[in-house]
């Protein structure tokens, strides 16, 4: 089997097709849809973009991987993704990005320059065609078709509507694969990284164009000042998360990310056409999802934080030819955890005891076995508030209180705030997160389905082994000697 991982950036979950959108088309995916198994309820572990990414890599929830910022250095010891695609006998090769900072005790010394980004590459890859978060081949790339660029990702990306489709981000990180895919004999593993549809909110040339904001839905309103938490308030007050102010400006916005959606569809089915040409459509297995959501002006904000759903939940798609599930739709909560330990079954690894998520095999497959009844995610603020911090460690440790979790179940929405504080929302009778549970033993049930989740995920890597005679056996077979 050949392995197609991709990942398409803040790609929220009802924003195609197959989904049910009213407004944005998407054949590619749709097709993939009906060919595969689309994950329904499938959320995100962390935001923003590395947290997000190292739960998805690592199999593993933020409480235990530690990954809490776009900066914070993802640990050697953790087993992930390229790993163990390694150990079933792949080259597993990137194009695009992994935003994972580099352990410090794995660098050159204090001047080894990876230690000055974030935007690192996670152990175990090859490289297509790396990205950096400059974009920098891609400007290059402009530049020698004429085009006045400036170097900076966001500069370059704003530009996208003013230039033809075709000389965007996304073609240009297609047109790698590819190139790349046209020398290859089979048996091979790629992680195409998007970063489409993440802002800035421009879309590609004619995609810009391509829906009428007219035609889009107005986000979900932020409740009414005196009832948010003061979480949320902050947010709001914000300017690079709270939402443009005005009808005209938030329908605009929607339609930018719509844009950018239909546009990688479109270089999504040049892969699928490809592979179709090549023999190999029914030899790949296919998966694709999102590091995280975008809140696209739904209560009051934008960009990817805090405890809404817009968030972190996410589409979630897995094509496997081998498996006879046309067009199946999973319902149960599933989580980006769930790839890694999926993944290591699907290509006969030993899934280790690191992950966290569990192996979604007999779901794809169609069969009734016993599964998670809440979905959990978490964000980690303290980032936020770091620089203007004068707070003195380790005697004073409230940096380490600016942090939450939640857990969504069909009845309520539970947020667990480091201070203490919490919310409980009653997403059965108001899905829009926006009515309080009133009703005191619920909040209870959901704050104790929250801490038996965390007792449940405690790091378990060696808890299970005893050093005593006869028991080495029970190491992971790619730790054995």
């Amino acid at each position: 089997m050949n392995v197609l991982f991709i990942t398409l950036d803040q790609f929220r979950a009802d924003s195609y097709g197959a989904a049910g959108h009213r407004v944005v088309q998407t054949p590619t995916l749709d097709r993939l849809c009906a060919e595969g198994v689309r994950l329904g309820q499938h959320y995100s572990q962390a935001a923003p973009c590395a947290p997000g990414r190292a739960a998805l890599y690592t199999g593993t929830y933020q409480m235990n991987n530690r990954v809490v910022a776009n900066g914070s250095p993802l640990e050697d010891r953790f087993d992930n993704v390229a790993r163990l695609a390694r150990r079933a006998g792949y080259v597993p090769t990137l194009f695009g990005y992994t935003d994972q900072g580099l352990d410090p005790s794995q660098a050159a010394g204090v001047d080894d320059p990876r230690l000055d980004s974030y935007d690192g590459i996670l152990p175990g890859f090859a490289l297509g065609h790396y990205l950096p978060e400059s974009q920098a081949t891609w400007v290059e790339h402009l530049r020698d078709l004429g085009y006045d660029v400036p170097f900076g990702w966001a500069a370059a990306l704003r530009g996208e509507p003013d230039r033809p489709a075709e000389h965007s981000l996304t073609g240009f990180l297609t047109d790698k694969f590819l190139e790349w895919l046209g020398v290859q004999e089979g048996g091979w593993f790629a992680h195409v990284s998007y970063l489409r549809p993440h802002p800035p909110y421009a879309a590609a040339g004619e995609y810009s164009r391509r829906y009428d904001p007219a035609d889009v839905d107005l986000p979900i309103a932020a409740v009414d000042e005196g009832d948010r938490h003061p979480l949320h308030a902050t947010a709001m007050g914000i300017a690079y998360c709270a939402a443009p102010e005005g009808e005209e400006a938030l329908r605009h916005l929607r339609a930018q990310y719509y844009g950018m959606i239909a546009e990688v569809d479109f270089h999504l089915g040049r892969i699928v056409e490809e592979l179709t040409r090549r023999g190999e459509y029914e030899e790949t297995l296919i998966i694709v999802t999102s590091d995280h959501g975008d809140q696209l002006g739904d209560h009051g904000l934008i960009e990817k934080l805090g405890y809404f759903p817009q968030s972190y939940h996410i589409l979630g798609i897995w094509r496997d030819p081998r498996v006879g599930a046309r067009g199946r739709v999973v319902d149960h909560f599933t989580e980006n955890v769930d790839i890694a330990p999926t993944l290591a079954d699907a290509l006969g690894v030993e899934v280790p005891a690191q992950f966290d998520g569990r192996v979604m095999t007999p779901l794809l497959e169609g069969r009734d076995v016993e599964w998670r009844t809440a979905a959990h995610y978490e964000w980690d603020y303290r980032s936020m508030f770091l620089a203007q911090s004068t707070r003195p460690w380790p005697y004073d440790r409230s940096l380490s209180r600016d942090n939450l979790a939640v857990s969504v179940t069909s009845e309520t929405a539970y947020v667990q705030f480091g201070d203490g504080s919490y919310l409980c929302f009653d997403v059965a009778r108001d899905p829009t997160w926006r009515t309080p549970v009133d009703d005191v033993d619920r909040v209870l049930r959901a704050a104790q389905e929250m801490l038996l989740w965390r007792q449940e995920h405690l790091g378990r890597t060696y808890t299970d082994m005893l050093l005593e005679e006869g028991r080495p056996g029970r190491w992971p077979a790619h730790l054995r000697h």
